[in-house]
This record gives structure tokens, C-alpha cells and sequence, in this order.
């Protein structure tokens, strides 16, 4: 579980309209397979995080958010349909699909949460932590958790 050096990593959808800055360390990126993600991405989602004075928009044409649940939004390109960013109300964080970082990243993978909610048809085998529901923070490098 590694996340790259403090500095600025960018990113954005699949057509350009959105593109944004992270500045700071970012959170190891946690596979989620929860119900939401597997909808909004088609598989499973793949999420680090930074806390918002470590996220700044340098586009934002396509973007938009919508109310997911009554404790987060979640936002994509209303253009391209690319699924970027997760938001939990009250949170001092931004959770941001890592697959929407420019490479390289420096990133790898943390673990796996809401695997008991993962799809039939694969495995995780990967040999990280896996945990049936939440993580309780576990698998956090202190960088997303802020409130």
C-alpha cells in the first residue's frame, strides 16, 4: 500500500470537459464493491481521496452531481458519463476515481471494502486486505478521513 510523495497529481473524464488538481498525499486508492459503486462504474469502483483544500477543479464544463443516497453525491460528466468523484455530506474530503489520474501516479492498491456486496462473477485473489463491509478506517494513510 503506497501513496506517491506529497506533490500534484491531475486528472479528468474520458472527453476533457472535466478536469481537476490534487495537491497534498493522497489516500491509497480502496477498491469498493458496494452496491452504488458497481452501478455508477459498470465493475467496481477504485477511489483515493484528499481533503478538499487538496482538490481544486481546473475545468468543470461537464460536471455534474447527483444525490446518491442521503449521505453522499456523487459526481461524473453529464457530457462523456465518466463516473469521478464521491462526496459524503459533512466530510472534508473528496473521494476521486483513481482511474481518472493522468499516469503515473505513484499509487497502488490498498484493499478491498464491501466485498460482500461484490459481483458473482470474479474473485478477489489479489492477496490484500479484504473486508466483508466498511474498513473503519484501516486502510486510510491519514490523508482522507479529515472532517
Amino acid at each position: 500500500m503506497t501513496a506517491p510523495s506529497t506533490g500534484t497529481l491531475a486528472g479528468g473524464c474520458l472527453c476533457g470537459a472535466v478536469r481537476f488538481e490534487l495537491t497534498g498525499t493522497p489516500r491509497p486508492p480502496v477498491a469498493c464493491h458496494c452496491s452504488q459503486c458497481r452501478r455508477t462504474s459498470g465493475h467496481y469502483g477504485v477511489f483515493t481521496a484528499v481533503p478538499l483544500d487538496g482538490f481544486r477543479l481546473t475545468a468543470a464544463g461537464g460536471l455534474k452531481w447527483f444525490r446518491s443516497s442521503d449521505v453522499a453525491e456523487r459526481g461524473f460528466c453529464g457530457d462523456c458519463g465518466s463516473s469521478l468523484f464521491w462526496k459524503p455530506s459533512g466530510a472534508g474530503y473528496v473521494a476521486v476515481a483513481a482511474g481518472a489520474l493522468d499516469k503515473p501516479t505513484g499509487l497502488s492498491l490498498a484493499g478491498h471494502i464491501f466485498a460482500a456486496d461484490k459481483g458473482d462473477y470474479y474473485a478477489l485473489a489479489d492477496g490484500l486486505p479484504v473486508y466483508p463491509g466498511g474498513d473503519g478506517g484501516r486502510l486510510d494513510a491519514g490523508a482522507s478521513k479529515q472532517s
